[in-house]
């Protein structure tokens, strides 16, 4: 059995730890993903109708994501490129959540990852909740 893992701290050290400290990103990227993962909790409460400060990892599997991918992509009219992007920050937290709790592996790979070809057009990206995150 897998015990409920609070999302908030994990989240902060993501940031601090592995972003900051670790991989040295610009501040661009740190805003780029902030945005994301403003993005995700705000629709993650809508959703599922729990704070951010009260979100448990376990809430924040595939469908959550796919459903927040779509959502930015059809409510907010965002680009391809751009849903992209914020699938690109979710990823990096998901790898950095794997080796921080190893017991949530199976979680983890059914996170969507995306294929898309030398063009960058809606029909060209696809999502796939089925296939494994890539490292």
């Amino acid at each position: 059995m897998t015990r409920v893992t609070s999302l908030a701290p994990l989240l902060e050290r993501f940031f601090t730890d592995r972003l900051l400290r670790q991989r040295e990103v610009s501040p661009h990227t740190i805003a780029s993903y902030r945005d994301t993962f403003r993005l995700l909790l705000k629709f993650a409460h809508a959703r599922l109708h729990t704070p951010p400060a009260r979100l448990n990892f376990e809430a924040v599997d595939a469908p959550l994501v796919v459903a927040f991918l779509d959502h930015c992509e059809t409510t907010r009219g965002v680009s391809v490129r751009s849903r992209n992007l914020r699938l690109t920050a979710i990823h990096s937290f998901f790898r950095y959540a794997a080796f921080e709790m190893p017991s949530h592996v199976a979680q983890i790979q059914r996170v969507p990852t995306f294929e898309s070809s030398a063009r960058v057009a809606k029909s060209d990206a696809r999502l796939s909740p089925n296939r494994p995150l890539r490292s």
